[in-house]
């Protein structure tokens, strides 16, 4: 916990200062949505993309926005303390969402699991819950929670959990190198470790076991549908007559769970986005 008290924005909740922003908030037309919901952030780490997701909060809004979990990892943190100043801008962001009139739910989760002590309170507008019940706009309840509640791995072998993520780090440390390469070569983003687990035949198995559990356990309370985190992995599928929604990360995919104002749901894929913008940027010019 000594980690957590040196972030430099904990000191500040309540000032309300606006110009703490070492990445000035861009100006301009925003798209709108109902809802957003955004995860595993992992903030306190090298591999978190707090550069892109800057460019994701400046460029949309929304009535409500989901963390779900993850937001910042506790467990890096205590080994080896980094905090850039994006990480910083990150935070500052969503806490001037939530004083604009945005209603901000963070729903820690085990990266984060530290924050879970303060279920029920608000700090800086943002309210802290276990867990959440939404509504969509046509009337569907979706049970909002991080996920780490169903990993087997992390409910019987806390131990192995670290384990794994260590492996998990020295990778996306790899990932990062890389990007940086492709970065100067003009190529756009694209996750190493993403690939990896998708190619590894007892990771897609863990997901998609993962993915039935969750959903089955969103069924037997009754709602018509879930959203989580956690396993870093965006979906949008049905699921034994539950819709299960997963909005991915901020580490590897790059992807936001988003609500239309009709109800319908929508991943977007950041990294996506800002390769289809800097292409259409040469047209531009040239017009």
């Amino acid at each position: 916990m000594n980690a957590i008290t040196r972030l430099p924005f904990l000191a500040e909740l309540d000032d309300g200062a606006d110009d703490k922003f070492a990445i000035p908030e861009r100006e301009g037309k925003r798209r709108r949505y109902r809802t957003i919901w955004i995860s595993d952030i992992h903030l306190g780490t090298r591999g978190c993309n707090a550069s892109m997701l800057i460019d994701f909060l400046d460029s949309v809004d929304s009535d409500t926005m989901y963390l779900v979990g993850d937001i910042i990892d506790g467990w890096r943190l205590k080994k080896r303390f980094y905090w850039p100043a994006a990480h910083n801008d990150v935070v500052w962001r969503v806490m001037k969402r939530a004083k604009r009139g945005t209603r901000v739910v963070y729903i820690p989760g085990n990266h984060d699991e530290m924050f879970r002590q303060f279920t029920g309170l608000s700090f800086g507008g943002v309210e802290i819950r276990r867990k959440a019940i939404h509504e969509t706009a046509d009337g569907r309840k979706l049970l909002v929670l991080h996920g780490d509640e169903f990993d087997t791995i992390m409910l019987a072998h806390r131990w192995l959990a670290f384990v794994g993520d260590a492996a998990y780090t020295m990778l996306m440390r790899v990932n990062v190198v890389v990007n940086a390469v492709r970065q100067r070569m003009g190529l756009p983003y694209w996750s190493l470790s993403k690939m990896a687990k998708h190619k590894v035949k007892n990771a897609v198995e863990f997901i998609s076991r993962f993915e039935e559990v969750v959903a089955h356990e969103a069924g037997s309370r009754g709602v018509d549908g879930v959203v989580c985190g956690h396993i870093h992995n965006a979906e949008i599928r049905e699921i034994a007559g539950v819709e299960y929604y997963n909005d991915g990360d901020w580490v590897e995919g790059c992807t936001a769970l988003v609500e239309h104002f009709d109800g319908r749901m929508e991943v977007l894929h950041w990294a996506d986005e800002i390769a289809g913008r800097a292409a259409e940027e040469p047209s531009r010019i040239a017009a």
